[in-house]
């Protein structure tokens, strides 16, 4: 591709700690393999962006004859292209708690479940929080953005050899079949 040429699918990923590794692995394989350029951004405190949001609703709300102040969050991401993925090794609910501020199609990746005790890297396959989670899930959301093609998102569950019947990890009743590895075919 010629270095003043633009992907023409482009997304941005969220992430926070230990979901940095799978991220920028997912990143690397999305631009080389897929052909989607990727914004990275490290996001430290959900917490801390909802609050800072919340008080700019509230400040707008008490001063309606000023001029209404933007969110951080919604002036970092304005100016992207593409959907928004953020990927956290907690729960769902953690990054999804600042998803009306973001000003694109917002999906969430987290460990919602209970307890294993298995390898990091399965227990991140496990969650669907690993690269390969990661990647068909920016794929998925360009195509529900119908910049793909389904069938994008179908190779690269193959290539990734995810198992689309196992049961939602975030169910209470999801526990691998004995002598099976969590996450996919052995």
């Amino acid at each position: 591709m010629h270095p003043t040429t633009r992907p023409p699918n482009r997304a941005t990923l969220l992430f926070s700690g230990s979901a940095q590794g799978a991220v920028r692995a997912a990143a690397d394989e999305l631009a080389d393999r897929w052909g989607v350029a990727v914004d990275l951004w490290s996001a430290t405190s959900y917490k801390r962006l909802r609050e800072e949001a919340l008080a700019v609703e509230r400040l707008n709300r008490l001063h309606p004859m000023e001029a209404a102040e933007v969110p951080l969050i919604t002036r970092l991401l304005a100016d992207g292209e593409g959907p928004v993925v953020a990927v956290s090794d907690y729960l769902k609910l953690v990054p999804g708690q600042v998803a009306r501020w973001i000003p694109r199609p917002y999906h969430t990746l987290g460990t919602d479940g209970f307890g294993r005790s298995d390898t990091r890297d399965a227990l991140r396959r496990f969650f669907e929080v690993d690269a390969g989670h990661v990647v068909v899930a920016v794929l998925h959301a360009l195509s529900r953005a119908g910049t793909i093609d389904p069938a994008v998102v179908a190779e690269a569950i193959a290539h990734h050899g995810l198992n689309t019947e196992i049961a939602d990890p975030g169910r209470a009743d999801t526990v691998p079949e004995p002598g099976r590895s969590v996450g996919h075919e052995d």
